[in-house]
């Protein structure tokens, strides 16, 4: 779309005194989307720029990380808007296995149903209709947030075409030899009675109990620890160290295995730490990832000792014991038997549980569905080694390639019932069938369907050009694909950023995914700690939004944007940012009755005082500054440099240098509102992917246009003027000063104060108004006697406080700061003159007194200064 230049529903001229967000944000949010701004057409020349959302659970709710991430993205596709491109941020949603199936088996418990009371078919009908209910109440939190994301485009990775998309890279996978069943350890949730993925598994400190148990008998004994002691049930060997001299006799011997009937080998495996404990470990391979290697490394058997339910399933005792029941209970036999020989507890130990539920996660032997990653790995570690994807920040890439190059087979299948269903059937006679989405199920007797459904990251990882229409050739995806940046936190680049870059180089003939990751840190609160349910520190952004608008939530979160680092976040901050929004907003509203305008051209640079010539160089260096931030992913540099461009020089600087000009009328008063009106109407350009809503209704008000989202994002002119800068900078030093000294003497910044002023011969001269309006210094009147004199900028400012302050007293107070000051120096020159310290000292400590010597010396000359600037006595 190109910018208009008027449009009838424009907002009123007039604006209310005060900025009420709510009463702005909902009416504009729905005004941008009924028209049509943030549909991206694929059919446009202008050159595409995509992103594409990380899928919120269908479960979820807006939190402060989704805010977060949800800023930066809209961010960088609103500035890419303006600046021409055919921008699409791509909106939807993931179904959520794990989440959505218990919430809604929460749902039949309280009417005293399970899922297996419905049968499958009617169960996932009922996780629809949850879903159309209760589901995706996030879309509605991101309407409010200002989240500018292509409604029509919406996709949820249980939709048909995504389906479609599953089933077809499925069939290509296990055609290619790249999808496999095996028997591996998995995460086995007990209560949600399904493998889970690494990424659902929470680990937090349990107070256990570590057991040291002595196997075999006579002098062929080991001693062996434990906090899991009923697996021993399991045990299929004991493994030490191939060099370790004290058992080096018993390697290949049988050990009796305590409490069973059985023995087991001695064998000898790198795997194990002579150093650690007593250098023996027991091998449970059915219960245990790295015993399960071992025993593949030595042909060891799997014996499975408890059920999906974490029920004890052999020898005879135990049988039918919870775990933890048969925990204790074999250790009370052992204890019997004299074979405990050591015990601790509690024993602080890190143990994984179900991030869904909460039940301590049983590593279990189960016969899955995997990716077999080798191939897959190396080409998405390959695309950032030859520079085809980004990582930002570049300190990030080790992380990855930790991780893409030591990449074990995934675990794809899930025992739920809501999720893709693994599209493979089994015959009667052990035939094993694949099909894509157009081919036709086996029909006949005996012919049954996987009952496993696909892990949601399956479908997630083709989220980036499923969305777009693949395995179609879509216009969408001939336009979008490869998307541009994908913006997500670091704590999941293991998890689905590596996924996607398999599917996507996989699927799409080497052709990457996105361009550029750029990974930001996870939300904390204001003393940087993470923020937790337990803490009591969570909180609902849509109560900040509530209190104070989104614009200010959405300015509070891009300041503390550093890439790849955590983001501090507390009530005050969002307040600081309320403020700010309202500091515009009344600034803009003072413009306006001055007259600000973008009417006609911008006056040549002769016809412009130093103060316009000075914030229109400042305007475009600042303009040149966020457009190099917003390359970098600096988000939180571009947001300061903002800020302190609008609040400090336009509205404490410029505003109140125009002042006089503006007061006094005339020709220069309607050159200084053509130059506002230009800064203004930049400044809310660059404000505007930040904070949305306020520089909307501010913009369309001062210019009489459309939308600041379909406007020109600006470009430095080029223009530059140092001599007017340092001009301005000069005004700055003395006021600066000036200030200083008021408050040095209790004197508030609004008290009227008279003074002489002698600016000859120096570029303040010609300011003298301006610098008298913003300091509050009236002309001296008959009675003037100046009790105070500043030479500052080459120029004195002679202040006359009589009556103002108590001149003896403040003769006191100087004269003890001076001898403060004056015993700092002396400390300092006498340590900067010891040889023997100066030879011993490290050189920071030497500069630290440097610098304590430069400050004291600054301090007299100040504070003697200020002594001569009074009255006699």
């Amino acid at each position: 779309m190109t910018e208009n230049t008027q449009t009838p529903s424009s907002p009123d001229s007039e604006l209310p005194t005060a900025y009420t967000p709510a009463d702005v944000e909902g009416k504009l949010y729905e005004r941008w989307v009924e028209r049509g701004y943030f549909t991206a057409d694929p059919a446009s020349e202008k050159p595409p720029y995509t992103i594409v959302i990380p899928p919120p659970n269908v479960t979820g709710s807006l939190h402060l990380g989704h805010a977060f991430q949800h800023t930066l993205m809209d961010a960088l596709t609103r500035r890419k808007r303006m600046q021409g491109y055919e921008s699409l941020w791509l909106p939807g949603m993931d179904h959520a296995g794990i989440a959505t199936q218990n919430k809604v088996e929460q749902q039949l418990a309280e009417e005293g149903m399970s899922r297996h009371d419905l049968g499958r078919e009617a169960f996932v009908e009922r996780v629809w209709q949850w879903k159309e209910e209760y589901g995706g109440k996030i879309l509605g939190q991101m309407r409010r947030l200002g989240d500018g994301v292509d409604w029509s485009r919406e996709r949820f990775t249980m939709d048909e075409g995504l389906s479609k998309a599953v089933q077809t890279i499925f069939k290509k996978l296990f055609d290619d030899g790249l999808i496999y069943r095996a028997e591996r350890i998995i995460n086995w949730c007990p209560r949600c009675l399904t493998a889970i993925s690494d990424i659902e598994v929470e680990y937090q400190e349990d107070a256990g109990e570590l057991v040291s148990i002595q196997y075999g008998e006579g002098e062929d004994t080991l001693v062996v620890a434990t906090t899991r002691a009923e697996t021993m049930l399991g045990d299929t060997a004991i493994a030490v160290h191939p060099d370790d001299e004290r058992y080096k006799h018993l390697v290949g011997k049988l050990i009796k295995l305590p409490l069973t009937d059985r023995s087991i080998p001695v064998v000898a495996d790198t795997h194990v730490d002579p150093e650690f404990g007593t250098g023996c470990v027991k091998v449970t391979p059915a219960h245990d990832p790295n015993d399960f290697a071992i025993g593949q490394r030595h042909n060891l058997p799997n014996m499975t000792i408890m059920d999906e339910r974490g029920v004890i399933t052999v020898h005879g005792p135990f049988l039918g014991l919870d775990r933890y029941e048969a925990r204790s209970a074999v250790v009370g036999a052992l204890r019997q038997q004299g074979r405990i020989v050591a015990e601790k507890r509690p024993y602080l130990h890190s143990v994984g549980h179900c991030s869904r539920c909460s039940t301590t996660v049983e590593p279990r032997l189960s016969l899955q569905w995997w990716v077999k990653v080798e191939t897959l790995a190396k080409a998405a570690g390959d695309a950032v080694r030859d520079g085809r994807v980004a990582i930002h920040p570049v300190e990030m890439e080790k992380r990855y390639f930790d991780w893409v190059d030591n990449l074990n087979d995934w675990c794809i299948s899930r025992q739920l019932w809501w999720g893709h269903r693994i599209p493979v059937w089994y015959g009667p006679d052990g035939e094993v069938v694949c099909l894509g989405p157009d081919d036709e199920a086996p029909t006949g007797e005996g012919w049954t369907q996987d009952t496993d459904v696909l892990d949601t990251w399956f479908s997630s990882g083709l989220w980036p050009f499923s969305t777009l229409g693949w395995p179609e050739k879509t216009p969408d995806l001939a336009k979008f694909y490869s998307t541009d940046v994908l913006v997500t936190g670091h704590d999941i680049i293991f998890f689905w950023v590596a996924r996607m870059m398999m599917f996507g180089l996989y699927a799409m003939d080497g052709e990457v995914p996105f361009k550029t990751i750029a990974l930001t840190g996870l939300v904390r609160d204001e003393r940087g700690k993470k923020m937790s349910k337990s803490f009591g520190n969570v909180v609902d952004p849509l109560d900040w939004m509530d209190k104070y608008g989104s614009d200010a939530v959405r300015f509070t979160l891009a300041k503390g944007a550093n890439p790849g680092t955590d983001v501090p976040i507390g009530e005050d901050w969002v307040q600081a940012s309320s403020k700010f929004a309202n500091k515009i907003w009344n600034a803009t509203r003072f413009a306006l009755m001055n007259g600000a305008t973008i009417e006609g051209e911008l006056p040549p640079a002769e016809q412009l005082s130093a103060t316009d010539r000075w914030i229109l160089s400042r305007l475009n260096k600042t303009i040149a500054q966020v457009d190099a931030y917003y390359e970098d992913f600096q988000f939180s540099k571009l947001s300061e440099a903002l800020y302190h461009f609008a609040w400090d020089e336009v509205f404490d600087w410029y505003v109140e240098l125009s002042k006089t000009t503006f007061f006094a009328g005339g020709e220069q008063a309607k050159v200084s509102a053509r130059v506002l009106g230009e800064v203004l109407d930049v400044m809310l350009r660059l404000l505007h992917p930040v904070v949305p809503f306020v520089t909307e209704t501010l913009w369309t008000t001062l210019t009489g246009r459309e939308s600041l989202v379909i406007a020109d994002w600006p470009k430095d002119s080029g223009f530059r003027d140092d001599a007017a800068e340092a001009e301005i900078g000069s005004i700055q030093t003395l006021t600066k000063e000036v200030r200083r000294f008021r408050k040095e003497q209790g004197l508030d910044d609004k008290q009227k104060v008279p003074a002489r002023l002698d600016l000859t011969g120096t570029v303040l001269a010609a300011h003298e108004a301006a610098i008298r309006q913003v300091l509050r210094l009236q002309p001296e009147g008959d009675s003037f006697s100046a009790t105070a004199t500043l030479p500052v900028a080459g120029a004195t400012v002679a202040l006359d406080l009589s009556g103002t302050i108590d001149v003896e007293a403040e003769r006191k107070r100087l004269t003890k700061d001076l001898g403060a000051a004056e015993k700092e120096k002396a400390q300092a020159e006498a340590k900067l003159g010891n040889e023997a310290f100066l030879a011993k000292a490290p050189d920071n400590v030497v500069d630290k007194i440097k610098g304590r010597l430069a400050k004291a010396e600054a301090d007299i000359a100040r504070i003697q200064a200020q002594l001569e600037t009074l009255p006699a006595a």
